[in-house]
């Protein structure tokens, strides 16, 4: 057989390369009115490259909350193909493990809640939720209690895109058109402070805990298996709860024997300054999922962490858990994963998320008399900067308007950001600069300067 080893990848111009993509290639949340194509081939800490050789400040974090590390870090790529070199794929099924995903395991036990010692490993997020939905209703369903199926979520979560995860995510975009659904999942209203109105003039936190008591009463406490919440909204904007908030929510559930999920995909490892944001914030869950950070998004791997009495319900005497992916604990991904953690804390990433949260804080003050911003809030290496049509109503920017704010960072200062509805969101890697942080403020304060309410429009520069 021909050694094609060493022949070299052909180099395909940024114009064919587009034209392949827009032949050949899904794209997650494709949009048909947009048909161009931003085509990304190298990264070096905080910067990439597109395919025209255009210089690029990722302030995105690869583009969806990960990079935590920064990209073309040598580290990663030298344990991945130490590992390919020792073993390829080889199944967790049964009885079967692989050294990487042991030690993985036990790393994260130790970084976790004194509860959770158990995970298991999936390909990402979507995957971890769904493992985690199908856990808590076994759980109940071993303990002899079947009728405990019902899901609580909330508005504007997110949670993923497969059929459960996807029916579990707050955005009703999400479940359009692909129904039925996943039966029995509920939603309520989230804690959102900038939103006063949503709680007819009531403490956010005391309507939320009612409402959900309400929730509770109307479902049936012995026919609600768990309630799943991001410790901070992500997707919904980078939105924290006021302190009391989840503490007595905890506090209702555990009353009714309520499991609760915390998906951590985006707030742990760092990117809020913690390991798990959950902790600090009194959730106390039963279940965490994972991905994103615990890899820098250099190989794709998610987790389920769980509680020891949950593991030993769902699996004890005769029973099994009778599920699995075939990639669950692969040893490339988790051999990347233990060398991402050495770096978060060899680096002290943890603790320059919440610097860099403080330099956006200064840097992005002058923002908040521009007319548009409605609120900037800053959650360690997070932000979401909401764009409002009128700062008394509180009515949110067009999508088309907050999709053009990113547009103009992207095009005119070469800054990548996204918008989440009239939210704009940063999760840039946690080696973010002083110097990058504050070139990412001036370059929003200097583009939300330039939009044109009354136009509905960004005024040419």
């Amino acid at each position: 057989m021909a050694n094609l080893s060493n022949r070299p990848t052909p180099e395909l111009a940024a114009s064919e390369l587009e034209a392949l993509d827009r032949r050949h290639v899904l794209h997650p949340h494709q949009r048909s009115q947009r048909s161009e194509r931003r085509v990304i081939v190298r990264g070096q800490g905080s910067t990439v490259w597109d395919a025209n050789g255009r210089k690029l400040l990722d302030a995105l974090g690869g583009g969806i909350w990960v990079a935590q590390v920064g990209h073309g870090r040598a580290e990663l790529a030298e344990a991945a193909a130490e590992q390919a070199g020792q073993l390829a794929q080889f199944t967790g099924f049964f009885e079967y493990g692989n050294d990487k995903s042991i030690r993985l395991a036990e790393r994260l036990a130790a970084l976790a809640p004194a509860n959770i010692n158990r995970t298991y490993f999936t390909c990402g997020g979507s995957e971890g939720v769904d493992t985690a939905i199908k856990l808590a209703r076994l759980f109940h369903h071993r303990r002899g209690e079947p009728d405990r199926n019902w899901i609580i979520a909330r508005h504007f979560g997110y949670h993923g895109a497969t059929y459960g995860s996807g029916t579990a995510t707050g955005i009703p975009d999400m479940q359009v058109a692909v129904g039925p659904n996943l039966p029995n999942v509920e939603k309520v209203m989230p804690p959102y402070p900038y939103h006063m109105e949503m709680y007819g003039g009531q403490n956010p936190t005391d309507f939320l805990i009612n409402e959900l008591s309400q929730t509770i009463e109307r479902l049936g406490a012995r026919n609600i298996a768990a309630m799943i919440g991001e410790p901070v909204l992500g997707g919904g904007g980078v939105i924290p709860p006021p302190d009391d908030y989840w503490p007595r929510v905890r506090k209702l559930l555990r009353e009714h024997g309520i499991l609760l999920i915390a998906d951590e995909v985006i707030t742990a490892f760092g990117r809020t300054g913690t390991w798990f944001d959950s902790e600090p914030r009194g959730m106390s869950p039963d279940i965490i999922t994972v991905a994103k950070g615990i890899t820098s998004g250099y190989a794709p791997l998610g987790a389920v962490m769980v509680d020891d009495e949950i593991v030993e319900t769902v699996t004890g005497g005769e029973h099994s858990f009778f599920h699995g992916y075939t990639y669950s604990g692969h040893p490339l991904a988790c051999a990347v994963a233990l060398a991402n953690l050495d770096l978060l804390e060899k680096e002290g990433l943890l603790e320059r998320s919440l610097a860099i949260g403080a330099r956006f804080r200064t840097g992005l003050a002058p923002a908040a008399e521009i007319p548009v911003v409605g609120d900037i809030r800053v959650v360690g290496a997070t932000v979401g900067i909401e764009l409002v049509v009128n700062r008394e109503t509180r009515e949110g920017v067009s999508m088309d308007l907050a999709l053009a704010v990113a547009d103009d960072l992207y095009e005119t200062h070469n800054v990548i950001t996204r918008n989440y509805g009239p939210t704009l969101v940063l999760s840039p890697p946690l080696v973010f600069t002083d110097q990058e942080t504050d070139r990412t403020s001036a370059a929003i304060v200097e583009v939300l300067r330039r939009v044109d309410l009354a136009a509905g429009r960004i005024a040419p520069r």
